[in-house]
């Protein structure tokens, strides 16, 4: 797996538990899920995500390799 594969893959994840917590547990999850909208907006600009550095660090490629 790749590392913009994964990547992918943990977003929806965490948006998914999210939601699922906001509507569950707490409506203050719904920071959270804006967390993760905001965070995917601007590495959208940037190029550059934290998830992005600890998945290349736990060892997946990178899509140029």
């Amino acid at each position: 797996m790749t590392v913009n594969r994964a990547l992918r893959l943990v977003a929806g994840i965490f948006i998914l538990v999210s939601v699922l917590l906001a509507v569950y547990v707490n409506k203050n999850w719904w920071w959270f899920t804006a967390f993760i909208g905001v965070n995917l907006i601007q590495s959208a600009f940037t190029n550059w995500c934290p998830m992005m550095t600890i998945l290349k660090k736990i060892g997946l490629k990178d899509d140029s390799c």
